[in-house]
């Protein structure tokens, strides 16, 4: 005959009734120096996941107001003042560095190749956004060090002295952000698109010189992105081939402009050209 436990046998404290023993064994292992040691891994950790996915939304954030500053940069080519809008962009640009100064702030004492993949959308879009109004102002790619030099901020923070009640001035403090090469290569592969863009809207709107310095333009760009081969980020190969399609689209247009400008009317340019597919081998695009 099976008697049953004593109720002492029990530990109710847990809401469960598991055995007094194996709750009291449980108890004891938690003031071992492994499991304290696990309990601040696991802080790290929950720090670190909960940094990254801040970082996911800054991103998410910069990459939308970059987007919008493309979108304005491109009425600039319909509109009859374009500094307005290339102002306007400045004014745009200005917040997106500022929330890239909450990355640099979220990454001060950190490992930047920890969080790199959280970020790097943003930055590439904001790095194709700033080199699309540098192209518009000035006809030429702006540099990395360009670049970097407006991503420097200046954050204040109060002065704890001990002993002293009264209030402390605050010091100021110099963060920067250095946009990954990478990042740079990347961003520069979107630009191309954008240009394709702008060329198409530029003949729409009877610019007939643009495309011919876009043609250009954008060959030196295949010929630097040729240059680096299988030694570049691996989403090269992927950016190389869209950059090829965009060259291959605005060289089309130059051709139709030169042989077949004076057949086509002026208002009807846009759509032929949009119309026009380029054909281009899918293993050229492969590097």
């Amino acid at each position: 005959m099976v008697t049953a436990p004593s109720p002492d046998f029990f530990c109710f404290v847990s809401g469960e009734g598991c055995p007094k023993k194996i709750c009291d064994a449980a108890q004891a292992n938690l003031s071992l120096p492994v499991i304290a040691a696990f309990k601040v891994f696991q802080q790290e950790l929950d720090t670190k996941h909960d940094k990254y996915e801040h970082l996911v939304k800054i991103s998410r954030d910069i990459t939308i107001e970059s987007k919008r500053s493309i979108f304005l940069l491109h009425r600039v080519t319909s509109l009859p003042d374009a500094e307005d809008a290339l102002n306007e962009a400045d004014v745009k640009l200005d917040g997106v560095r500022q929330k890239i100064g909450q990355i640099a702030e979220e990454l001060r004492g950190e490992d930047i190749y920890q969080f790199h993949r959280a970020f790097t959308p943003g930055i590439q879009e904001y790095v194709e956004a700033v080199s699309f109004l540098h192209y518009i102002r000035h006809r030429s790619l702006i540099s990395l060090e360009e670049i970097n030099a407006k991503l420097v901020f200046m954050r204040t923070e109060k002065v704890d002295v001990k002993g002293s009640a009264e209030a402390q001035p605050h010091a100021a403090q110099v963060l920067t952000f250095q946009v990954m090469p990478s990042d740079y290569l990347l961003g520069v592969a979107d630009l191309t698109g954008e240009l394709m863009r702008m060329c198409i809207s530029s003949v729409g709107n009877g610019d007939i010189d643009t495309p011919f310095q876009l043609s250009q333009f954008l060959r030196q760009i295949h010929d630097g992105f040729s240059y680096i081969g299988n030694t570049g980020p691996y989403e090269v190969s992927k950016k190389l081939y869209t950059l090829r399609q965009s060259l291959g689209k605005v060289e089309d247009a130059c051709y139709a402009l030169r042989v077949r400008g004076s057949e086509i009317p002026k208002h009807m340019l846009a759509d032929v050209f949009s119309s026009r597919t380029t054909l281009i081998d899918p293993d050229e695009g492969l590097v």
